[in-house]
């Protein structure tokens, strides 16, 4: 019985302490990954990516839709159209969901 009551305190107190030290590496972690995300640099990069992405969504759409015509559903003519109005007043310009006639 002493060994076990030993052992429980023993688990408890490795309990509580690792967990303070956990807690305290996750706030490092956590610090450490809001710094990187507003770092300068960081941001331009993934801003760049997110619209050389659109750039090549929207041509990707368009090679396709001229190639399938009138096929394409309303109902993802209707998407692209949505998204393209989410796009409007941050700075998000692209010609999704325009017809060209």
């Amino acid at each position: 019985m002493r060994y076990r009551l030993t052992f429980i305190a023993g688990l408890a107190l490795g309990y509580v302490l690792g967990t303070r030290a956990g807690r305290e590496r996750y706030e490092q972690l956590k610090t450490s990954a809001r710094e990187f995300a507003q770092n300068p640099a960081v941001r331009n990069t993934a801003e760049s990516a997110a619209q050389s992405g659109r750039d090549f969504a929207g041509k990707a759409y368009h090679a396709v839709s001229d190639k399938v015509g009138e096929k394409v559903p309303a109902s993802v003519v209707e998407r692209v159209r949505s998204l393209r109005g989410q796009g409007q007043g941050q700075g998000i310009e692209d010609d999704w969901g325009t017809s060209n006639t």
